[in-house]
């Protein structure tokens, strides 16, 4: 069964996601962005989801967990939670 873990940013709009993810591009510490930023109670771990399979999460934020490249940031991504800035930090097929 495959499994990631990842961790991401969620945030109420889709231009702070962006502004965020510029940030963390120009070296910005993801973990620090997320501790600072995400409405998420795991933004207190810097984001981190820790490990899961396919269908545990909602199906946009699987969609990219299980086919993004692995320590690329993606999004924003829109869910019913708001918008997410996620990386995938590892995965197994």
């Amino acid at each position: 069964m495959a499994r990631a873990t990842a961790r991401h940013i969620l945030v109420a709009s889709e231009e702070k996601a962006s502004e965020l993810k510029a940030q963390i591009e120009a070296g910005a510490n993801f973990a620090e962005i997320a501790k600072a930023f995400s409405t998420c109670p795991s933004g207190r771990q810097g984001g981190d989801l820790g490990s899961f399979g396919p269908g545990q999460m909602v199906k946009e934020f699987d969609t990219v967990v299980f086919s993004a490249p692995v320590g690329t940031v993606e999004g924003p991504v829109k869910t019913q939670f708001g918008f997410h800035l996620i990386e995938v930090t590892s995965r197994e097929d």
